[in-house]
């Protein structure tokens, strides 16, 4: 596919559209085109395009203050750290930009307390098919396919193992280790869900070998799952926590999260620019303050069980495989039919879908998407599969 804009690096395979205005669950391009967007920024946009409360906070504090350095508090940076640990099990909070970055900052206070604690054990043990980012240490860290063989030489001291597999975990760790690290669902993957023994095990292990447990909530949290967090949804506390894509409902915002026994970072150590800046920090307190609103996680949990009975009818009716994932965060199993083929067809008919594996659509909606959109997601999804079905 030909670059169309040459002065941009092609980092993905782009289509020519432009877009331009969002509302909720909709998107318009450059020529008035109006397409329905059950991807979100890749479960970015938590509130869907320019909600009202989210778009009012950043406008308000726009004309307030942006940035100040990190080497000051500011109020809503403030503010938005004490909400998140007073909805959560965790004691301290430092954001970050991305998802990416609060995974590495996950892995530095993990190698940190190694070295306090544990004598300087340093390796993470990570999974199969797991997906933390695309820096260095976080591609590191990942096993996604083909990763194994870019940018060499990789941060060393990850050692991966089959996901959902406790024996496999047992059996990789050595005096050297000093966490184990996992997505609750992984994403990437296809919206794998780890198994609920699973988790409590490898919180039995890793409790019973003094070692870290890091949940990378990245996509998982802020009531994607239909919980707050989905270490909630599993019942199962990790050490340390990282949130990022729908905390800021589409502004650059990310969070690292941990217990206080944990919290060992020495000043210089950690940092950034633009961390907890007022304005992004102003826009997760809006999304934040959504989620905790009264019947709110609720409402999340019954839009989840509408689209994965529409979409478990559609896959009956075209004899396509399960469904997986919990809440908004869900996947088909395609079987014989090309799922980026389906993406490319339905994109044709002003529907944004996303296809993470060549078998399997990912669907990561807004959490206030309607049942009348979910419809009519399900309603476009069903001609495409119709379609692609007579092109044999």
């Amino acid at each position: 596919m030909a670059n169309p804009h040459p002065a941009l690096m092609p980092i993905a395979p782009r289509p020519e559209t432009v877009f331009v205005r969002g509302r909720g669950s909709w998107l318009w391009d450059s020529n008035g085109r109006k397409y329905l967007d059950f991807v979100q920024g890749w479960a970015v946009n938590s509130l869907g395009h320019a909600h009202p409360r989210l778009v009012a906070a950043i406008q308000d504090q726009a004309g307030e203050l942006i940035n100040p350095s990190p080497a000051f508090f500011n109020q809503p940076m403030v503010d938005l750290a004490h909400r998140l640990t007073d909805a959560s099990a965790f004691d301290q909070v430092f954001f970050t930009n991305t998802g990416a970055e609060a995974n590495e900052g996950a892995i530095k206070l993990a190698r940190k307390w190694g070295a306090l604690n544990r004598d300087g054990a340093y390796k993470v043990i990570t999974f199969e098919n797991g997906f933390h980012g695309r820096s260095l240490a976080t591609m590191s860290a990942s096993a996604k396919p083909g990763w194994d063989v870019l940018f060499e030489p990789k941060v060393p001291g990850f050692v991966k193992v089959p996901f959902n597999q406790l024996d496999a975990v047992a059996h990789a760790i050595d005096d050297q280790t000093v966490a184990v690290m996992l997505e609750p669902i992984q994403g990437e993957a296809g919206v794998l869900p780890a198994l609920p023994g699973f988790l409590e095990g490898l919180r039995k292990i890793t409790a019973g070998r003094d070692l870290l447990l890091i949940f990378d909530e990245v996509q998982t949290g802020m009531g994607r799952t239909g919980s707050l967090f989905a270490y909630q949804h599993y019942g199962v506390t990790p050490d340390i926590l990282t949130l990022g894509k729908g905390i800021g409902g589409g502004v650059p915002l990310a969070a690292l999260l941990c217990k206080e026994r944990v919290s060992c970072f020495a000043h210089g150590e950690q940092g950034g620019t633009f961390n907890g800046n007022p304005l992004v920090c102003a826009a997760g307190l809006a999304v934040l303050d959504t989620l905790l609103e009264p019947g709110f996680l609720a409402s999340t949990r019954e839009r989840g069980r509408y689209l994965r009975t529409g979409i478990e009818s559609l896959a009956a009716r075209h004899q396509l495989g399960g469904v997986r994932g919990a809440g908004l965060l869900l996947a088909l199993d395609t079987t014989a039919f090309d799922a980026r083929k389906l993406v490319e067809s339905a994109f044709e008919r002003g529907l944004l879908l996303n296809a993470p594996r060549p078998n399997c659509l990912r669907f990561m909606p807004s959490l206030v998407v309607s049942h009348g959109e979910i419809d009519c997601m399900l309603a476009s999804l069903d001609e495409v599969l119709g379609h692609q079905r007579q092109m044999g």
